[in-house]
């Protein structure tokens, strides 16, 4: 008998994996955080599976640590008897609420049985939102950057929570990097939307994310090569090859 850490992947229902998907399907109970992952998991179960938990928005810390282990209470016995899965959007261990929920049943209910099954993060969904190639060998940096925050250093870096856009455009800019928002990415919810103009994002939206990449950066593959020769960069085509035979 599990408790299963399902991520639902960035918030189109088609996203979420096959072992996701699967394990869904098969649990007895279903406990999602907030609307988004809920209108997520209602694709795949019954809403009868559904066992919402009551999480107060709040930064208050004894609040938070009391709603996490009433949750972790209401969870426990449950997952004792049968399979339950609780869902995130995003991956589970990827700046989620999921990692309270397991240091809260380690710590009040060790004999749960834990299990994590990964989903596609907006870590990585940005960069095909995006159009953005990281390639191999290159350094990524995860910075958040809440109420205009705007951290600097790394030559790649993926903000999250971008909450005012303007304001971390400009001390983005100011430190010499060239910035691309993305909102709702990948999301059912609400209006996606791919810029480079902060004055799109005035408005606060948690799930704006943004990708900054230092203005003077030089990326230069083997095969960036050919784009930039027209093709004949390096070794030769097949009708050369041919000619010689």
């Amino acid at each position: 008998m599990t408790l299963y850490g399902v991520g639902l992947g960035p918030g189109e229902a088609d996203l979420v994996t096959v072992r996701g998907k699967r394990v869904l399907e098969n649990a007895d109970v279903v406990y999602s955080p907030g609307r988004l992952s809920r209108s997520v998991a209602l694709e795949h179960v019954s809403e009868e599976t559904i066992g919402d938990l009551d999480f107060p928005m709040t930064k208050d810390e004894a609040k938070l640590r009391a709603a996490w282990k009433a949750a972790a209470a209401e969870i426990a016995p449950n997952a004792r008897e049968g399979d339950v899965a609780f869902v995130t959007l995003g991956d589970p261990n990827v700046y989620s609420t999921f990692g309270h929920l397991r240091r809260t049943l380690e710590a009040f209910h060790p004999d749960v049985d834990l299990e994590i099954v990964p989903g596609v993060s907006a870590v990585t969904a940005f960069a095909t939102a995006l159009g953005v190639e990281i390639e191999a060998g290159a350094g990524l940096s995860l910075r958040e950057a809440a109420n205009g925050a705007a951290p600097t250093g790394p030559d790649r870096m993926i903000l999250f929570k971008v909450t005012d856009a303007p304001a971390t455009h400009e001390g983005l800019v100011d430190a010499g990097y060239d910035v691309t928002y993305g909102r709702r990415l990948f999301m059912e919810q609400g209006e996606t939307l791919v810029t480079a103009d902060p004055s799109a994002l005035a408005d606060r939206d948690y799930y704006t994310l943004a990708y900054a990449e230092k203005r003077d950066l030089e990326i230069d593959s083997a095969t960036a090569a050919f784009a930039r020769d027209g093709g004949s960069a390096g070794g030769s085509s097949a009708s050369d090859d041919h000619e010689r035979t």
